[in-house]
């Protein structure tokens, strides 16, 4: 697979991680069991993931100048991801997201944005999309995804897109229209439906629907296809749908196989659910190892 180049394009943030007895209600309190900080952010977690396993990274995305910003750059630099494309803001505070996580693995967000979308499509390098094998697209400005779905449209270049929590609040239209492989959970498949099901969504593209603990479904022109998942004992959610993402996105661009990927997908995100912090993605060898069990 180190044949096959990625680059990954939205948000790159630093995570603090909160492990609490539960998640607060209005009104309520919880208590703060442990704290760890990590890099976070969508498109840092998938280009790090797919570093991992095996696939050459390259990220689009930007951050501040602070000491967040340098850890989360010197982080991804070690998990093997090319920064090149990575703008790295003046004066400037790098998002920082904190995440509440409660004894079941569940998971809340609070956060501020900081400086994760000041690239704009003026900031694009065309070259540099053209000369990938494949887009994945995460969160971001709505703008930004549309121009670089676009160049890479353009050249023959395939797209992907996650659009994450924020996919009923944003236009993401134009993206949406020309991704070939668009994944969402299936919280967020209701802001896309306008049926029971997201096969009249088809066309010519794959939805991929994730169901946390039961699988994944694929939604192709040839039909649809499920995968049960894995049964692992849910530790830390966060990040599960980007090691899903990177996952499935490994074994497609290898050989094309939907049900391949789906089952690979599935196993990178029971992996990393098992797992604490949001940047713990299985290598190749782990997720092989799943799969033979």
């Amino acid at each position: 697979m180190a044949s096959v180049s990625v680059l990954v394009a939205g948000h790159v943030n630093w995570d603090v991680t909160l492990r609490v007895d539960r998640l607060p209600e209005p009104d309520g309190e919880a208590s703060i069991r442990s704290q760890r900080q990590s890099g976070g952010g969508s498109a840092a977690n998938v280009a790090a993931a797919l570093a991992g396993l095996g696939v050459e990274a390259e990220l689009i995305g930007s951050v501040g100048d602070d000491d967040h910003g340098l850890l989360a750059r010197r982080e991804l630099e070690t998990a093997g991801v090319s920064l090149s494309g990575v703008r790295v803001i003046e004066d400037a505070d790098t998002a920082v997201k904190y995440l509440l996580v409660d004894d079941d693995g569940e998971v809340a967000i609070l956060g501020n944005d900081g400086v994760n979308e000041a690239v704009t499509p003026a900031d694009l390098e065309p070259a540099r999309i053209r000369a990938t094998d494949h887009v994945h697209l995460t969160g971001q400005r709505p703008d930004t995804a549309a121009a670089i779905a676009q160049l890479a449209d353009d050249a023959g270049i395939s797209v992907s897109f996650d659009p994450g929590r924020r996919l009923a609040d944003r236009d993401y239209d134009d993206a949406l229209a020309l991704a070939d492989i668009v994944f969402v959970t299936d919280r967020e498949a209701t802001a896309l439906l306008t049926d029971e099901s997201p096969a009249p969504m088809v066309d010519d593209r794959i939805i991929v629907v994730t169901c946390g603990a039961d699988g994944a479904e694929a939604y192709t022109p040839d039909g649809s296809l499920a995968h049960s998942g894995f049964d692992v004992e849910p530790v830390d959610t966060a990040g599960a749908g980007d090691a899903f993402a990177a996952g499935f996105l490994s074994t497609w661009l290898e050989d094309g196989s939907v049900d391949r990927a789906l089952a690979y997908g599935n196993a990178c995100g029971s992996l990393t659910a098992s797992r604490d912090g949001a940047r713990s993605a299985p290598a190749a060898a782990t997720v092989e190892d799943v799969l033979t069990q």
